[in-house]
C-alpha cells in the first residue's frame, strides 16, 4: 500500500502519463447509471430499487448532503493514519463491505470476488467483508476465496433454530470473526421495481447456496436439493425470516456464538440501548439502504440519538447512503466507528469484477484520507459534530 490512501490519485496520473485512464469513473456516484446501462432491469432493479416510491432512499442522501463539513486550518496533517479499533480488531480504515446477498445476478464472480477485493485492500490487511445468509456462494468457499482476509456473517434469522445454529456454527468454523444479526427484514417490504418485473430471484434458487449447503436445511427436504428444487426453494421461503422474534430470543444467539454480535437495522435509541441490556456488542444504524421501510427515518438523522444512547456501552456502525469519502467522514463526526458501504462495491463488481470492487475501495478510502486532511485531522477518530453544520437550505 502506498504512504497514505490519497496517493491512490499520485498513481492514477501517473499511469496518465502513458495514456492509460481508470476503467471506472472515480466519482462513484456515477457507477449505478452506468450498471443501469449494462444490467437488464430485473438485476438492477434489485439491487438500486428501494421500499415504496423510494422516499427513503432519497432522505438518506438528503440527511448527508444536508450536513456540510468545516475543515479546519493550520493543523499538521502530514502523518495520518485511518486505522481504528472495531469490535476488538485493529482495522486499516474505518470501512466494511456491507452484506448484499445474490451477487451473482450482478456478475458471475459474484461473493468470492467482492471477498477477495476486500481481502486484498490495504496491503493485505484487509477491510472486512461482511457475507451475507442469502449469497449465491456456500459461506466456506467465500472464506477460502479470503484467505486470512477479515471476514463477518450477516444472518438473516430463520425460523428453524437448528438451521440457524448450523449456520452460526459453520460460519465460526470459516473463520467468521463477527456476527451481523439483520432485524429490519423479517418481511420482505413492497418493492415495486421488483414487482413490475415480478424478479425475486430467490424463486429461481439464486441467493439460496448457504441454505441448500446446509445438512439442517436439507434434513428438513423430503428429498435432495437436486431431486426436486422447487420443494427446496419452499421450503427456504417458509424459513427465511421470523416476524415473530422479539428481544428475549437474542440469547440463542448468545449461546451460540461466542464472538462479537452487533444488531442491523437500529434506527430508534431505545432499541439501542435494549441492544445494550441484552449483551449486544455493537449495533449498525440502517434503515437497510431505503429498502424495507418507505418513509422511515434517514440514516443519517438517526445516528447522533443512537450514539448519544449507547456510544459509552456498545459499537456503532453505520450504513444506508453512503456514496463518498465526504459521506465517511460525516458519519463518523456524527459518531459512528464505522461505516459499512453496500451499493457501490455492487455497481463496481457489474462493471468490472474484483478489480471493479477494488477500484471503488482504493477511490472511497483515498476520497476520505484527502477528505480528513483537508479539514484538518490526521485520523479518522477525531472529526466529532464540531466539525459538521447543517444548512439551512
Amino acid at each position: 500500500m502506498a504512504k497514505h490512501w490519497a496517493d491512490f490519485q499520485y498513481e492514477i496520473y501517473l499511469n496518465g502519463m502513458t495514456g492509460a485512464v481508470p476503467r471506472l469513473p472515480t466519482d462513484l456516484t456515477r457507477l449505478e447509471e452506468l450498471t443501469e446501462r449494462r444490467l437488464g432491469p430485473g438485476p438492477v432493479g434489485y439491487v438500486a430499487g428501494s421500499a415504496g416510491d423510494g422516499s427513503t432512499a432519497r432522505a438518506n442522501r438528503a440527511a448527508l448532503d444536508r450536513r456540510r463539513i468545516v475543515p479546519r486550518m493550520l493543523r499538521d496533517v502530514h502523518e495520518r493514519d485511518l486505522a481504528v479499533e472495531v469490535l476488538g480488531r485493529r482495522l486499516p480504515a474505518p470501512l466494511a463491505l456491507a452484506p448484499v446477498g445474490v451477487l451473482s445476478i450482478m456478475h458471475p464472480d459474484a461473493e468470492p470476488a467482492a471477498a477477495r477485493a476486500a481481502a486484498r485492500a490495504a496491503a493485505a490487511q484487509g477491510v472486512p467483508y461482511v457475507l451475507s445468509s442469502a449469497s449465491s456462494t456456500p459461506m466456506e468457499q467465500v472464506a477460502e476465496a479470503m484467505g486470512d482476509g477479515e471476514r463477518w456473517f450477516q444472518l438473516y434469522w430463520p425460523k428453524d433454530r437448528e438451521v440457524a445454529r448450523s449456520f452460526l456454527g459453520r460460519a465460526k468454523a470459516a473463520g467468521y470473526s463477527a456476527l451481523l444479526v439483520t432485524l429490519d427484514t423479517p418481511l420482505l417490504s413492497w418493492r415495486p421495481r421488483d414487482l413490475d418485473q415480478a424478479y425475486l430471484p430467490f424463486l429461481h434458487g439464486v441467493g439460496t447456496a448457504n441454505y441448500f449447503s446446509d445438512p439442517a436445511f436439507r434434513a428438513g427436504l423430503a428429498k435432495p436439493v437436486h431431486e426436486d428444487p422447487n420443494a427446496a426453494v419452499m421450503h427456504f421461503v417458509g424459513m427465511f425470516s421470523d416476524p415473530a422474534k422479539s428481544w428475549p430470543d437474542l440469547a440463542f444467539l448468545r449461546e451460540n456464538w461466542d464472538g462479537p454480535i452487533v444488531l442491523k437495522g437500529i434506527l430508534h435509541p431505545d432499541d439501542a440501548r435494549l441492544a445494550a441490556d441484552a449483551g449486544m456488542d455493537g449495533v449498525v444504524v440502517s434503515n437497510h439502504g431505503g429498502r424495507q421501510v418507505a418513509g422511515s427515518v434517514a440514516a443519517a438523522d438517526a445516528l447522533p440519538r443512537v450514539v448519544e444512547a449507547v456510544g459509552d456501552r456498545l459499537t456503532v456502525l453505520f450504513d444506508s447512503g453512503v456514496r463518498t469519502g465526504d459521506d465517511v467522514f460525516k458519519a463518523l463526526a456524527l459518531g459512528a466507528r464505522a461505516v459499512l458501504l453496500g451499493r457501490p462495491y455492487v455497481y463496481g463488481l457489474a462493471l468490472d469484477g474484483q478489480a471493479g470492487v477494488e477500484h471503488v475501495i482504493r477511490c472511497l478510502l483515498a476520497e476520505l484520507d484527502l477528505t480528513l486532511a483537508l479539514s484538518g485531522h490526521a485520523s479518522p477518530t477525531t472529526p466529532g459534530p464540531g466539525d459538521l453544520v447543517e444548512d439551512p437550505a
